[in-house]
C-alpha cells in the first residue's frame, strides 16, 4: 500500500473544507519524520492561497487558470466543489490527472456521481465518493480548521469500479487526519438518510426563521431558538443546489415531517392532552434509541 507521507495531495477549492483538509493533512500526516508529501492548492481567488502558503499550510499553489499544471503532480485529489461543478471539473479536466491517482469529493448530495462518473472517470483513475460530515457554519478559508474532523464521521460511497486497495488508504487517509467513525453505504442511502439528518433540518431552521415575523422576538430567547436556527446561516447557493439536486428524496422527508408537525397541532388544538403527551413520550425515548447508534458502521 502507498505511503500517505510520501503522496502529493491536491486541493481544489481552498475554502473552509478544502483549508481544513489541507490543515489536517499538514498536522496530521506530513508533520510525521520522514515525511515528503506536498500539498498544493487551487482557488479562484488569491488571497487564501497566500494565507495558506504563509501559514505554512501549502507548498505550492495555484490560481484556478493554472490548475492544468498542478493536477499531474497530485497522487490524491480532493474537488472541494459544489456538486456540479465537481463534475464538470472533471469533464474539464480528464485527460490531466496523473496515472494511477486517487480523486475524491466532499458534495452533500451522491446520487448524480454514481450516475455519471463510468462515463466520464479514465480506466487509470480512481474516484472515490466521499463525504465528510463536518465543517462550520461561517465560509472560507480564514475559519478552516483541523479540529472539524475529530470525532466526526466520513461517509463512503464505494462503488464497483473501485480498487480495494485504494478504498483501503482512503479509508486509512480519513483516520489519520482525524475522523474517528467511518461509514460505507450506496450512494443512495446516503441520499435519504442525509436528506433527513442534514438537508431537512437545515429546510426546517430556514422556515423557522422565516416564520418569526419579528426580528426582535429573540429578546425572549432562551437557547432553544439559537440552539434550533444555528444551521439557518447557510450559504445560499451551495444549500440551493444540494436542495434541488436531492429533491425526490427530501421532499419524501419534508411530507413526513409535515404530517407529525399535522398531528401535534391537532392534539393541540383539539387540547387531546393524552396524545400530546403519548407522542411526546414517544419522541423522547426515540431520540435516546438514536443517540446510542452513532457507531463506526456499514450501511
Amino acid at each position: 500500500m502507498k505511503n500517505l507521507k510520501e503522496l502529493n495531495y491536491g486541493i481544489v477549492g481552498l475554502g473552509i473544507m478544502g483549508g481544513s483538509i489541507a490543515k489536517a493533512i499538514r498536522q496530521n500526516i506530513l508533520s510525521q519524520n520522514g515525511a515528503t508529501g506536498k500539498i498544493y492548492a487551487c482557488n479562484r481567488s488569491t488571497a487564501c492561497l497566500s494565507q495558506a502558503t504563509a501559514e505554512g499550510v501549502v507548498d505550492q499553489t495555484f490560481t484556478s487558470d493554472k490548475v492544468s499544471e498542478m493536477i499531474p503532480l497530485c497522487d490524491i485529489v480532493y474537488v472541494c466543489l459544489y456538486p456540479h461543478a465537481t463534475l464538470d471539473f472533471l469533464v474539464d479536466h480528464k485527460t490531466e490527472f496523473k496515472s494511477g491517482a486517487i480523486v475524491t469529493d466532499i458534495s452533500g448530495v451522491k446520487g448524480i456521481f454514481a450516475k455519471a462518473l463510468p462515463s466520464i472517470l479514465r480506466d487509470d483513475l480512481d474516484f472515490i465518493i466521499g463525504h465528510p460530515m463536518a465543517g462550520g457554519e461561517k465560509e472560507g478559508y480564514a475559519n478552516s480548521d483541523a479540529k472539524f474532523f475529530i470525532n466526526h464521521n466520513y461517509i463512503l460511497c464505494p462503488e464497483s469500479f473501485n480498487k480495494p486497495e485504494n478504498l483501503e488508504l482512503m479509508r486509512n487517509f480519513v483516520t489519520e487526519i482525524g475522523f474517528t467513525r467511518i461509514t460505507e453505504t450506496s450512494c443512495d442511502v446516503h441520499d435519504y438518510k442525509i436528506g433527513f439528518t442534514s438537508q431537512l433540518c437545515h429546510v426546517i431552521a430556514s422556515a423557522l426563521v422565516e416564520s418569526a415575523g419579528d426580528p426582535e422576538i429573540t429578546a425572549f430567547g432562551g437557547g432553544s431558538f439559537e440552539d434550533l436556527t444555528r444551521i439557518a446561516m447557510i450559504n445560499a447557493p451551495l444549500w440551493t443546489e444540494l436542495f434541488i439536486s436531492n429533491k425526490e428524496k427530501l421532499c419524501q422527508h419534508i411530507d413526513n415531517f409535515e404530517a407529525k408537525l399535522e398531528e401535534m397541532k391537532k392534539a393541540i388544538q383539539t387540547e387531546d392532552s393524552d396524545s400530546l403527551k403519548a407522542f411526546l413520550e414517544k419522541t423522547r425515548e426515540d431520540r435516546l434509541a438514536m443517540g446510542s447508534i452513532r457507531t463506526v458502521k456499514k450501511s
